[in-house]
């Protein structure tokens, strides 16, 4: 792996690296700083496919920490991309929220739910029975299924939420088929990042707070790896892996020159 003063792009995750429950964790703002001063290109990356770029902008900015709409890469923008690369100009029937339909409109991919090509599951609170059971019904009949991430839980004040790896699980009971998961921890979501900032894997760092998506998937990218304890990860979560990343900090900050 490359040292890190020889890093040329960074990737990061952005809830419990960035920001933990709508609050900037120390040290972000002046790393973005430092990154923008020494003109490093970076992009922040999520799962959470319902929010646009746009959207998530605003909510970071509130936090006090200024990101263009641009330096986002959301899991939506990603599944959209590969869409793209699959079947241009397709169509398909989407069960999510804003994030996900604006990136599919975007690609010029046509919404229905007549013999679509296929069926693309993200992030939603929207859920009803009747989206689910037409999702099914449309995977029966030969659409492709497609998931924009595999999180099975998300967080709230109130405690976890259903997210979209468990209503991918009840679509797979249904129909027997599995989807197929385009955010991370596939690798595919940091290449397709990269490409948009011209990057390349021997000079990108990946800064996650996760063993599970953010630091395999940045092995499995070839990417150096940086996992922060201000998320999820503590010794004995990292102690469950048989992986290590390149580096543990203790937050974001402690990347500051």
């Amino acid at each position: 792996m490359v040292e890190r003063r020889k890093i040329e792009c960074w990737l990061t995750d952005m809830d419990g690296v960035l920001v933990h429950e709508g609050h900037a964790l120390p040290g972000a703002a002046e790393v973005l700083k430092q990154w923008k001063e020494e003109g490093l290109r970076y992009l922040v990356l999520t799962n959470n496919s319902m929010y646009t770029p746009r959207d998530l902008a605003a909510r970071l900015k509130a936090t006090g920490l200024d990101i263009p709409s641009e330096a986002i890469w959301t899991s939506a923008l990603a599944t959209a991309n590969f869409l793209h690369s699959q079947k241009p100009k397709g169509s398909a029937f989407v069960l999510g929220e804003a994030g996900l339909t604006t990136a599919m409109h975007e690609i010029g991919y046509i919404m229905t739910d007549v013999n679509p090509d296929y069926v693309v599951l993200g992030e939603s609170r929207n859920f009803n029975f009747d989206s689910l059971t037409k999702a099914i019904r449309l995977i029966n009949n030969g659409a492709r299924f497609i998931a924009t991430n595999p999180d099975a839980t998300g967080p709230s004040a109130d405690g976890v939420l259903p997210a979209t790896g468990s209503v991918a699980a009840l679509i797979t009971k249904a129909t027997g088929r599995e989807p197929y998961i385009v955010g991370k921890p596939n690798p595919m979501m940091f290449r397709s990042a990269m490409n948009k900032i011209n990057a390349h894997s021997e000079t990108t760092g990946m800064i996650g707070d996760r063993m599970d998506t953010d630091i395999v998937a940045g092995i499995e990218a070839g990417l150096h790896t940086v996992l922060v304890l201000t998320g999820i990860a503590d010794d004995a979560e990292i102690n469950k892996y048989p992986f290590r990343p390149n580096e543990i900090l203790n937050s974001i900050g402690d990347l500051v020159n």
